[in-house]
């Protein structure tokens, strides 16, 4: 009865949780973001007018919309080359000040790491022989096999994550001979649901439908090349 009672609420809070992350964002952009902003935006409003309250939420709002505006307008400058400059200069001056520059570096990271994960996109889900023949295993194509890697071996490669399950943010990089790839009619969310899930989320596919794609299905002998 104890873990029945822990399971439902666990299943609620995960219910609620859009929500209260929904009001808490809110609430942190009036309340820490619309308050003082209002008066520098609005110092022209009479202060007689700011104890109505339809006015004062309605300040709290614009406010934050122009602060939203003017953090767009930032982002926008920042790819310009006189925006890109501003900023290089700012960073220099951060480096000056050993407190403020930890601080700031470490957050630095912190965004880098996610803008990277962002731009790391998989380019197809394929299957492949691992750890070892007749056992398979569900990855990410990214990319063909370059440098000193594939100068160094005389099988075509291509590079393929095979993520772990069921966090996918770690996994294994495997150089796969091209011909022993094989490429999945899934997309990369599908792909990753399944792994996430541990198999238990498996995506609808009917092969009738399928079979008339160009794409290779896994157990083909011509596996489709990389565009």
């Amino acid at each position: 009865m104890f873990r029945n009672l822990r399971n439902a609420f666990i299943s609620g809070l995960l219910l609620i949780a859009p929500v209260g992350v929904t009001i808490f964002v809110l609430n942190f952009l009036i309340q820490r973001i619309g308050v003082p902003t209002r008066q520098l935006f609005f110092f022209f409003i009479p202060r007689n007018s700011m104890g109505l309250v339809w006015i004062e939420y309605a300040l709290y709002v614009a406010a934050v919309f122009a602060v939203i505006v003017f953090i767009t307008v930032l982002g926008w400058l920042s790819k310009l080359l006189i925006g890109r400059a501003i900023v290089h200069t700012f960073e220099r001056a951060v480096d000056g000040l050993p407190l403020v520059r930890n601080v700031y570096n470490t957050v630095k990271q912190i965004r880098d790491t996610f803008v990277q994960q962002q731009k790391a996109v998989f380019q197809q889900s394929v299957l492949i022989e691992y750890p070892r023949p007749g056992v398979w295993c569900l990855g990410f194509l990214t990319g063909e096999g370059k440098g000193e890697i594939q100068q160094r071996t005389e099988a075509s490669l291509l590079n393929v994550f095979v993520p772990t399950t069921p966090n996918p943010t770690s996994g294994f990089l495997l150089m796969v001979p091209r011909e022993e790839v094989h490429y999945l009619e899934m997309s990369i969310g599908e792909a990753m649901k399944l792994i996430v899930s541990g198999g238990a989320v498996v995506p609808p596919y009917n092969r009738s439908e399928k079979e008339a794609s160009p794409r290779s299905i896994p157990g083909s002998s011509t596996p489709r090349r990389m565009e």
